[in-house]
């Protein structure tokens, strides 16, 4: 078949794709990415949360008019503080999103070494692989027809497994059928090969099965998706928006650049990989490329890529707003379920669970 071009759309177009008549709220919301992808499927996010002033302040810069921000720790808040705001009661929501932190578990962070510890994440302090459960004590609360949560592929990997199985147990306790299922963006229509597992659950009485996206026929590739961008074959060095040196001439790291093919990634600084033109992109990391530190790099320069190019790669508008330096932008993109892949989640979730339920005159 043919590969449609690749395409995000403009943030006017999604603002102007027409409500479905299902409503959301989010968790862990992160500058926004899950909850784009859900109001690029129609939608409406009634209520977000986000305890990370950095990326609170990308989330309320392209925030729905309809939309609450809330800023609190997550474990100060209630069920009731929910549904006051949003005017709806226990039951009554369509979907329930959230993304618990999940550096925790990734395997490339320290893993088991940082559990049940309190250690930097982003720009705070906390412990972070306690915070499903906290979801999870909305989830029953609240009590929505579906819920959607997002973790690392490493949850489901050793020592994790065990995380896994209460987690699942904790997710099915409150009255739901759940599934979870390792998800591939670049088999939903983003340029970048990035592994999340996505549980998907729906309320006993319901009588429904939860369900998942099926892989598209194609994959999009660095040259579809940055092709067209001004300097994409350039050996640039600052970012056009902020100013922040790209290159990595005159650091250490630039003999390990010079030892890469396209699409590799470097046996000894792990971290650092080189961008190939027709391949997807390698997982963007939410630690973002400093002077002298590894991170995905441009195919044919020794440079990092501009965040114009970061967007296309993570599946974002050409316009959505990123806010403070170069390295924040960067971690907004490289934390988010990209929206492109969660709007595919989002429209199989609409068409075979809610449309059809609403259809029966059962909600």
């Amino acid at each position: 078949m043919t590969t449609p071009p690749y395409h995000v759309p403009s943030m006017a177009e999604v603002r102007a794709v027409p409500w479905n008549g299902f409503n959301g709220i989010s968790t862990f919301s992160g500058g926004g990415g899950s909850s784009l992808g859900y109001r690029m499927a129609g939608l409406r996010m009634l209520w977000a949360s986000e305890f990370i002033p950095a990326a609170a302040d990308t989330y309320r810069a392209n925030t729905a008019p309809h939309t609450h921000l809330d800023t609190r720790d997550i474990r100060k808040v209630t069920a009731k503080d929910i549904l006051d705001r949003t005017g709806l009661k226990a039951g009554e929501l369509d979907l329930l999103d959230g993304s618990p932190p999940c550096a925790a578990f990734s395997t490339s962070g320290k893993r088991e070494a940082g559990w049940d510890t309190v250690k930097t994440y982003s720009d705070t302090r906390q412990r972070v692989d306690d915070l499903f459960f906290e979801f999870t004590r909305l989830l029953g609360d609240l009590q929505p027809r579906v819920f959607v949560a997002e973790n690392v592929a490493g949850l489901v990997q050793g020592t994790a497994k065990g995380y896994f199985k209460e987690i699942l147990a904790a997710l099915r306790k409150p009255g739901y059928r759940v599934t979870a299922r390792l998800l591939d963006a670049q088999w939903l229509g983003v340029p970048q090969a990035r592994r999340r597992l996505i549980f998907v659950g729906v309320r006993d009485d319901l009588d429904m099965e939860p369900v998942h996206p099926a892989p598209l026929p194609y994959r999009y590739t660095v040259r579809d998706a940055v092709g067209d961008l001004p300097g994409a074959f350039d050996d640039l060095q600052e970012d056009p928006e902020t100013g922040q040196p790209l290159t990595l001439r005159g650091y250490a790291l630039e003999k390990y650049w010079h030892q890469l093919r396209p699409g590799q990634g470097h046996r000894v600084r792990t971290s650092l990989k080189r961008l190939a033109w027709d391949q997807p992109a390698h997982t963007i990391v939410a630690r973002a490329g400093t002077a002298g530190t590894a991170a995905i790099t441009h195919p044919d320069h020794p440079r990092y890529p501009t965040l114009a190019e970061l967007r296309r790669l993570g599946g974002f508008p050409d316009d959505f707003t990123l806010t403070g330096n170069y390295y924040r932008r960067w971690e907004r993109i490289g934390r988010a379920v990209p929206p492109v892949m969660m709007a595919r989640i989002a429209a199989t979730i609409r068409d075979q669970v809610l449309v059809p339920l609403r259809d029966a005159g059962r909600i």
